[in-house]
């Protein structure tokens, strides 16, 4: 989802990060209002004016997304669900969960949380704009409240609407999973219903952009194409977690994987393994003890005249946590700590000993046949969603 995240402070023990694309929705914000919104709604201002006025809604609304974001986490940490930091990118903010929430109402308070939060500091920043309308030489003051207000009711709102990932569409799949006690289904359900209102919010983008406003109806088509995208992404997720349940890294993985000696030249090497296996890294063990990894990464760094007399040990990385894995883990433990670490693969560790390797892929064609034997490739949906991963 993130593209580079920039760190900017911590809020009730959550780390804030944002995104480069939210800075670039800020600039298009702030010059949006300094240049159009503002001269239009109070004219006769300076044009530094009107800039203050547009960065402080913009910082205002930075804020108002964390706030909102907050308010998720917060309730999530009373139901002792793990937030692990809070974003801003360029289509508004999320709490970061590794899991699902372990009930359907703390999902249902949690996913509420964040609208009410957004509609609360809407009546608050109206009510101070009714104070500072009504004061001499505040009436920029006034205009900038109003605006928040706006936006934080218009946030909150829209965040009601019943289609998954919204919040609404979080609270909708929370009804249903406690109807039922199905998650899968209710995510189903509920991630129909996002894609469904995605799809409306690409056909009114482009009626919009047809009849002229181009940059309200792009919006709506890119807002569009984010809600679908993330609607099955959701659904995957969940479907994953239901079909690896229960099964082990050791059920899953490669074993006897193929391992490079420490004091094999590098010349031999890249000849032996890399073309010959066609794999980008390989692990370096010694008496079955995983000593480091080696790839075409390591080896392209180094002289291409020195690859016949240097060693593998001496370019090796050294493996980290997010290397290795044991094989008594679970199998979606793997598949976070890859999407995490945005690694294809992980090596398998048992009593420090390298007694596997175990990829996305074997992970992938493991769902696909549990899936094809559970029978939802008769939902179209689902069918879609297992395709793409």
């Amino acid at each position: 989802m993130f593209f580079r995240r920039i760190k900017l402070f911590a809020l009730f023990g959550f780390q804030v990060w944002v995104d480069v694309s939210w800075l670039l929705l800020a600039a298009l914000i702030a010059w949006s209002l300094a240049v159009g919104v503002f001269p239009k709604a109070v004219p006769e201002l300076s044009a530094a004016t009107y800039w203050w006025m547009a960065i402080a809604v913009t910082l205002g609304l930075l804020l108002s997304i964390v706030l909102h974001e907050t308010a998720h986490s917060l309730v999530a940490r009373l139901y002792g669900i793990e937030i692990r930091g809070i974003t801003l990118f360029i289509f508004g903010g999320v709490a970061e969960m590794p899991d699902e929430p372990k009930s359907a109402r703390a999902e249902f308070l949690m996913a509420l949380a964040g609208p009410m939060a957004s509609i609360a500091l809407a009546g608050f920043l109206f009510a101070l704009y009714t104070a500072a309308n009504s004061l001499q030489g505040m009436q920029a003051v006034a205009e900038v409240l109003w605006y928040l207000g706006f936006l934080n009711a218009s946030l909150g709102i829209f965040n009601l609407v019943p289609a998954f990932p919204l919040d609404g569409g979080r609270m909708l799949r929370a009804a249903l999973w406690g109807w039922r006690g199905d998650i899968a289904w209710a995510t189903r359900i509920a991630a129909n219903a996002g894609n469904a209102f995605g799809i409306l919010l690409i056909i009114s983008g482009v009626l919009q952009i047809l009849v002229g406003n181009f940059i309200g109806g792009m919006w709506q088509f890119l807002i569009g194409t984010f809600l679908r995208g993330a609607a099955g992404a959701s659904y995957q997720q969940t479907l994953a977690q239901r079909m690896l349940a229960g099964v082990s890294v050791a059920q899953v993985m490669t074993a006897n994987p193929i391992a490079v000696p420490p004091n094999l030249p590098i010349s031999d090497f890249i000849e032996n393994y890399v073309y010959r296996y066609h794999h980008r890294e390989f692990p370096v063990a010694h008496d079955g003890a995983l000593a480091g990894l080696i790839g075409t990464k390591q080896a392209a760094a180094l002289d291409r005249s020195l690859w016949r007399d240097t060693p593998v040990f001496e370019i090796q990385a050294s493996c980290t946590a997010t290397d290795t894995i044991a094989s008594d883990a679970p199998a979606l433990a793997a598949l976070t700590q890859m999407r995490r670490a945005g690694r294809n693969h992980l090596f398998v560790l048992q009593d420090g000993r390298l007694v596997g390797v175990i990829s996305l892929r074997d992970l992938i064609d493991l769902l696909s046949v549990k899936l094809e034997v559970a029978g939802d490739f008769e939902s179209g949906f689902s069918a879609g969603a297992a395709r793409r991963a």
